[in-house]
């Protein structure tokens, strides 16, 4: 123990367990990610043209006629 005794014992025995602690987190956000950008779907879900279409009406950047027309043309 080079005069260490169960202090220098205790102290390596701490860094392994934060170690391994911070390993699991890695691989935990890891496995999180691919999961939940695979087989369960995208949680951001996809504007739709209609959606864009309102924002943009909401906005002020076009006018009732135009996003009455548009509106039209998407078949809503």
């Amino acid at each position: 123990m080079n005069g260490q005794g169960w202090a220098g014992m205790g102290f390596g025995m701490i860094g392994m367990a934060l170690f391994w602690v911070l390993v699991l987190v890695v691989l935990i956000v890891l496995v999180g990610r691919m999961l939940g950008s695979g087989g369960r779907g995208d949680r951001r879900q996809q504007k739709t043209a209609l959606d864009i279409l309102q924002e943009r009406y909401a906005a002020g950047e076009i006018q009732r006629e135009e996003y009455e027309q548009k509106k039209r043309d998407l078949g809503s």
